[in-house]
């Protein structure tokens, strides 16, 4: 890089230090939302939504909990004047949800505007005009004093709309470019708006202080949003609100500090789709808070069918790594990782249910519409012992010995490295099941039959390599019996090392797992599984598993 000099800082420093933000925590309520994604997000897409796609849009945004929606720009264009009237006309704006505008400050746009809003019940007049620096220099070729005129006449001419208007009409201002604006300057625009509006306790003034583009670090504009909340005219009637775009990356970092510079709300976008890196992120700022105790006062308990439908109204994609929202936010692939999520699952269901502390994961995925299996635990040739051994526990019930997790481990990594893929639980499944239930390949046994006595007395009927033989064996238990009638009848060498049994939970018809590992003479461990109705049965199926896959035969 070899230009960096042609750079220079384009934002401006409020006239005093304002850090009072510094010294909060956390944000500690919901701010006022508006989505503008109707608007905002709109323009800034390669196709724009249909009016069908609109309507579909505002329903979503309404059922999600949007109170206040920017819904366009009606004097811009015939598509986005039909839409507010459509709204409006057919009835489709609950009681409570207020419609937002913009509009530039230039007489005819005012007028139309306040003819596309003719009656709806509340609504937004946003009135904007530019006053960086950047804008007044080489667009608007204007004095500071003639810029402020253009936002008097704006202001003034809402003001005398707004007396034949019905419903309930509240006003936003807007310093288009407050960020590359001097603060002084843009305090001093602002107040002369307010001072025409005149903002009562019953109806409050919005002052949006938008970044448009973003130029500085977050704490900057937190300064910038202090000095406002403090300079400006009439504070207690004034709603600060928030527009941040995403230009630097860190449009969820300035406005998360906003808000504890005072700010009382923000405009965003769902999934922070906007011009040129978008808008901020509602979703993330929202599940922000939620993740820090604080309702967001939006609905975002079914997050994949938001992803749904935003990505086919507006033809763009949420990343798979985008907060919260993406398809991999929850995976874990790292073998350390799941262990640990493995443990703090259970430790979380054995011990504190009621609060959520997983390591790795700062968010139970079941709040958004996730599930665990399949978002949380994902299997490659990075996975461990502990993250396979939850996934076959939670999706299918079955809970192995912990030094037969590790061989089950090893054989599933070895799978997926040898494939260069990821593998689906049901694969896991199959590689289990192949590797170790119910295996006949070179034993088998064909049936059992016991007698009691002072020792349990087996007589064991065997197919070994196709060839039935009868064998006899005594021990302390059935399996202990069978294992020792097989030993003496077939010449084997081995100890069983490891057993253990459960219920599967998970199956619609009772079944047991029994689980059998093997040391044979030389050290070397073999494992094998049984799955059957009755729990003997399964426990010497489960032995034999092992015998076949142990190379002893």
């Amino acid at each position: 890089m070899k230009n960096a000099q042609k750079y220079s800082r384009g934002y401006y420093m409020p006239p005093k230090r304002c850090m009072k933000w510094v010294e909060k925590d956390y944000i500690d309520h919901a701010p006022a939302w508006c989505s503008v994604d109707l608007r905002d997000g709109n323009q800034a897409l390669i196709i724009p939504m249909s009016l069908d796609e609109k309507l579909e849009f505002f329903k979503k945004l309404v059922d999600i909990g949007f109170k206040e929606i920017e819904i366009g720009f009606p004097a811009a264009s015939e598509t986005e004047y039909e839409f507010c009237r459509t709204l409006i006309e057919k009835n489709m704006i609950p009681d409570d949800v207020t419609i937002q505008v913009l509009t530039q400050s230039r007489e005819h746009i005012i007028k139309k505007t306040f003819e596309a809003i003719d009656g709806a019940k509340n609504a937004v007049v946003h009135l904007y005009n530019s006053t960086s620096v950047a804008q007044r220099e080489q667009v608007f070729r204007k004095s500071k004093e003639e810029i402020i005129d253009i936002a008097v006449m704006g202001a003034k001419l809402c003001n005398e709309y707004k007396k034949n208007a019905k419903g309930n009409i509240v006003f936003e201002y807007s310093p288009e470019s407050f960020t590359g604006t001097e603060p002084e300057f843009a305090a001093e625009i602002c107040n002369a708006v307010i001072d025409i509006w005149q903002p009562t306790p019953d109806n409050k003034v919005i002052i949006n202080l938008p970044v448009t583009v973003e130029m500085s670090l977050p704490h900057v504009y937190a300064q910038q949003v202090e000095y406002m909340c403090e300079v400006l005219h009439n504070r207690e009637n004034l709603i600060i609100s928030l527009h941040p775009h995403n230009d630097r990356g860190t449009g969820i970092a300035d406005t998360e500090l906003g808000l504890l510079a005072g700010a009382d709300r923000v405009e965003g976008t769902c999934f922070g789709n906007g011009e040129r890196t978008g808008n901020v992120d509602i979703v993330t700022l929202a599940m922000n808070m939620y993740t820090h105790g604080v309702e967001p006062n939006l609905d975002f308990t079914d997050l994949p069918e938001l992803v749904e439908v935003y990505e086919r109204l507006t033809r763009m994609e949420v990343n798979a790594r985008s907060p919260y929202s993406g398809q991999l936010v929850f995976a874990a692939f790292s073998g350390s990782h799941q262990d640990a999520i493995a443990k703090g699952m259970h430790y979380r269901e054995e011990n504190d249910p009621e609060r959520w502390n997983v390591p790795y994961i700062p968010i139970d995925p079941h709040d958004v519409g996730r599930e665990y299996e399949g978002d949380v635990i994902r299997i490659n040739s990075q996975s461990g012992k502990g993250g396979i051994g939850y996934l076959m526990e939670q999706n299918f019930g079955i809970v192995m010995p912990a030094k037969m997790r590790e061989h089950f481990g090893y054989t599933v990594k070895s799978v997926s490295d040898k494939a260069h893929k990821e593998l689906k639980p049901a694969e896991v499944y199959d590689i289990f099941e192949k590797t170790y239930v119910n295996k006949k390949t070179k034993l088998e046994v064909v049936e059992a039959h016991y007698k009691q006595g002072e020792h349990i007395t087996s007589e064991v009927t065997v197919k070994i390599n196709g060839e039935k033989r009868v064998l006899r064996g005594e021990g302390n238990g059935r399996l202990d019996s069978v294992s020792n009638a097989v030993k003496d009848g077939l010449g084997l060498e081995y100890t069983i090392s490891t057993y253990a049994e459960h219920a599967i939970e998970q199956t619609s018809k009772a079944k047991a797992a029994s689980y059998v590992g093997i040391t044979a003479a030389d050290g070397k461990a073999a494992w094998g599984v049984g799955i059957n109705t009755d729990i003997v049965v399964a426990s010497v199926k489960a032995l034999i598993s092992a015998i076949n896959n142990s190379g002893l035969i």
